[in-house]
């Protein structure tokens, strides 16, 4: 039987209270965010200040925001629409129960995995929308853009490794904090067959990593690498506005860390020119939470392939 709440949490999860918990939060980072990224928003404005003047001193106007919000509001649709369980149960799981008869006999096994491809369909509709779709659009719109400029530069990382040493020893501490939340431990891993065996846990941070690498690409390399030259740091706030969005339905706190999260991965690949540091901050974080819910549970993996 779980344990009744303790009277700190069910002060806690009292909605005066949790609901403007994170505005003093906000309050005490707004200076750090400045001391640390004051450089680079003022940078980028400068930058972009100079593109405004050329393009308005000839007569053009940029469509690349235009493009850019579009694109993110057709991505985002098409995922919450066909990237989840209604496409897989109509249509996915259909076709891997007739293969599971065919040419994928002793591959495909729904009745030990049929979650897991679930999750395979999921991570592979994050992948695809984010990574396939806006960048191949973008250099047949613009193809006088490099795509290498929107944070695949591995230069601007080596030289501010540091920052994402820094970032950890910020948001691990944090990360314990919120794994004190009663929501915590029935929420992560996603996959709830995690425990189950060592393979499954492992399949399923595969799929979790590539889709924090197509997510990374999507809101701090390519949105902003379009948005950067025409809109300067005010990118950086556009992008964070969505990108919370996506979070809306985990735990509370965490939905609005998304917020802190957006602005600072944005302004740390705004400085660093390149995603890497993002993405090596949210798969440690992302790893650390399913571990520590897993642990909490006393629910580790005790077999390496489930029977």
């Amino acid at each position: 039987m779980a344990d009744a709440p303790s009277a700190f949490h069910t002060w806690l999860e009292s909605p005066l209270v949790k609901a403007p918990l994170p505005i003093p939060v906000f309050i005490l980072l707004a200076p750090l965010m400045w001391v640390l990224f004051r450089g680079t928003w003022r940078e980028i404005d400068t930058e972009a200040q100079r593109e405004r003047g050329h393009l308005l001193a000839s007569g053009k106007w940029d469509a690349r925001p235009a493009v850019a919000c579009v694109i993110v509001a057709v991505v985002l649709t098409l995922q919450e629409y066909y990237g989840g369980g209604r496409v897989y149960q109509s249509v996915i799981r259909p076709f891997l129960m007739e293969q599971e008869e065919g040419w994928l006999s002793g591959v495909v096994n729904l009745a030990k995995y049929d979650n897991l491809y679930s999750y395979g369909w999921w991570a592979f509709a994050r992948v695809f929308g984010y990574v396939f779709i806006p960048l191949p659009v973008w250099k047949i719109l613009f193809p006088k853009d490099s795509l290498l400029d929107m944070g695949f530069r591995v230069s601007g990382f080596i030289r501010h490794w540091w920052i994402y040493v820094a970032s950890l020893c910020v948001v691990i501490p944090a990360m314990f904090a919120v794994a004190q939340q009663p929501d915590f431990g029935t929420y992560y891993p996603f996959y709830k067959l995690a425990s189950r065996s060592w393979f499954d846990l492992l399949a399923w941070e595969a799929m979790y990593f590539a889709q924090f690498l197509a997510l990374e690409i999507f809101f701090r390399g390519w949105f902003l690498g379009a948005l950067r030259k025409t809109v300067g740091s005010a990118a950086i706030f556009a992008m964070a506005m969505p990108y919370c969005m996506i979070h809306f339905g985990k735990p509370y706190l965490e939905a609005h860390g998304a917020i802190i999260a957006g602005i600072f991965l944005g302004s740390l690949a705004m400085k660093t020119r390149s995603i890497y540091a993002g993405f090596l901050v949210h798969i440690t974080v992302a790893l650390a939470m399913d571990m520590l819910s897993l642990y909490n549970r006393g629910a580790l993996p005790t077999k390496l392939i489930a029977p």
